[in-house]
């Protein structure tokens, strides 16, 4: 059976018959232990994709509105079938699979097969043309400190992101330099103009994404700049490279797409060149 066979069976039910089978049903026994070294506040995977029917089903159960929040209890349970992790953790609430633990967590979660373990669960909707939606459960010790409320939903459209993206990215800058030290040092590297190349990234995207390529091409520039800044004697992110060499190349610069490559491999150790994305890039253009 494939993967994308199997994930939409095990998002799918029989009407009448419970997404968990009868030996696996929720038991109240503390079994549950964590060894994790992030938020106890954990995303929740597949609510938006093989989860998608129990997630609607769910917020159609409860009543939920046009932006829509439910809290409640969801249930942790092995899926030692899975193909792709063996070590999947489900979240399961009123028997209904409504996603898993991202991989990362599933490893730090100490949970035998066979059983299940209460957690805090919260989930979040918008309802569009589409039903969009984020869930996070509690995996820490004591009362839930959720990264988002009723009141303080997380970002669910597209446009939402990005400015959530941003907004993220600007905090941390902001955060890192008043708090000095050896941090805001680090920081204030990669700095250009009074703006960290980490909060130009939305910003490129958005004016490329506006056909502003020449007003992007300025951006870019200037998180090169910041970049190798940041590296100081090592490489720098080649992300902004890549940006710059592909709106050069929408507006058929290639002399200039070239010399932005090549500066980036100026500033790399000869033994790491070859292999790099930026090398290939240089070598297919140079070609033509």
């Amino acid at each position: 059976m494939g993967l994308v066979t199997w994930l939409r069976q095990r998002g799918k039910r029989e009407p009448g018959r419970p997404a968990v089978a009868p030996q696996q049903q929720p038991t109240e026994r503390r079994v549950i232990s964590l060894s994790i070294g992030y938020s106890g506040c954990v995303e929740v995977a597949g609510t938006t994709t093989f989860a998608k029917e129990a997630v609607e089903d769910l917020a159609a159960r409860k009543g939920l509105g046009e932006r829509g929040y439910y809290q409640g209890t969801a249930q942790l349970q092995r899926e030692p079938e899975n193909p792709v992790n063996p070590h999947a953790v489900s979240v399961i609430v009123n028997g209904e699979r409504v996603g898993c633990l991202p991989s990362y967590a599933s490893e730090d979660v100490h949970l035998p097969v066979g059983v299940s373990q209460p957690v805090h669960y919260q989930l979040h909707i918008l309802r569009e043309q589409k039903l969009l939606a984020k869930a996070y459960v509690w995996l820490g010790d004591g009362e839930p400190e959720w990264a988002y409320s009723r009141e303080n939903p997380p970002a669910l459209t597209a446009g939402q992101r990005i400015n959530s993206s941003h907004a993220e990215k600007s905090a941390m800058v902001r955060e890192a330099l008043a708090r000095g030290g050896a941090r805001a040092a680090q920081f204030r590297r990669g700095m250009v103009d009074g703006v960290h190349y980490l909060e130009l990234i939305e910003p490129i995207k958005q004016l490329k994404r506006e056909g502003r390529f020449e007003e992007a091409l300025v951006l870019c520039y200037k998180a090169i700049e910041g970049a190798e800044g940041d590296a100081g004697d090592s490489i720098p992110a080649p992300g902004y490279t890549e940006q710059a060499a592909i709106v050069h190349r929408k507006l058929r610069q290639r002399d200039e797409e070239i010399a932005v490559l090549k500066r980036w491999l100026a500033r790399c150790p000869k033994t790491l060149r070859a292999g790099s994305g930026i090398a290939e890039r240089l070598a297919k253009l140079e070609a033509k």
